[in-house]
């Protein structure tokens, strides 16, 4: 079970900052590609940064 918790957590914490990145990108907060600027981007990356964000806490929530 531990192994499982881990492994959710290493695929899901790039899933969080990846979606944090493209929300600031897309609202030209990060500069340097062509997202910045692009509201879309931080469309897509706000839900990405929920799920990845919610499934490190679901993931290493206290167990009963």
């Amino acid at each position: 079970m531990l192994a499982l918790r881990l492994l959710a957590t290493i695929l899901s914490g790039p899933l969080l900052l990846i979606g944090i990145i493209w929300v600031l990108q897309g609202l030209n907060i990060l500069p340097g590609s062509f997202m910045t600027g692009q509201i879309i981007w931080a469309v897509y990356g706000a839900p990405m940064a929920l799920v990845g964000g919610g499934l490190v806490w679901w993931v290493n929530r206290p167990r009963r």
